[in-house]
């Protein structure tokens, strides 16, 4: 009957220490993985927001210049009108 090799503290406790540094190769190995990953995801925003020029229009400014533009047009279209009845006056009755 053949024993078995007993394991004894020390070799406990050196097995513990040896997963507890792999462990931490490990974590710190996944570490610099996520950074760098990280670090390539925030230069391809950061190229997008370059390439996207920021707004310069709202809808409100633009809805404010669609008026003015169509207040505008109503008078100069007013104005032609009147002058239009002038002249078919003067023509008809001169």
């Amino acid at each position: 009957m053949s024993q078995s090799p007993l394991v004894t503290r020390t070799e406990l406790r050196k097995r513990k220490e040896a997963q507890e540094r792999l462990a931490e190769q490990q974590k710190a190995e996944a570490e610099k993985a996520y950074a760098k990953k990280q670090k390539e995801i925030s230069s391809v925003y950061r190229k997008e927001i370059k390439k996207n020029k920021p707004l310069e229009k709202t809808r409100s400014g633009e809805k404010e210049r669609q008026r003015e533009r169509s207040t505008f047009l109503n008078k100069a279209i007013l104005i032609v009108v009147v002058l239009l009845v002038i002249v078919m006056l003067a023509v008809f009755f001169i």
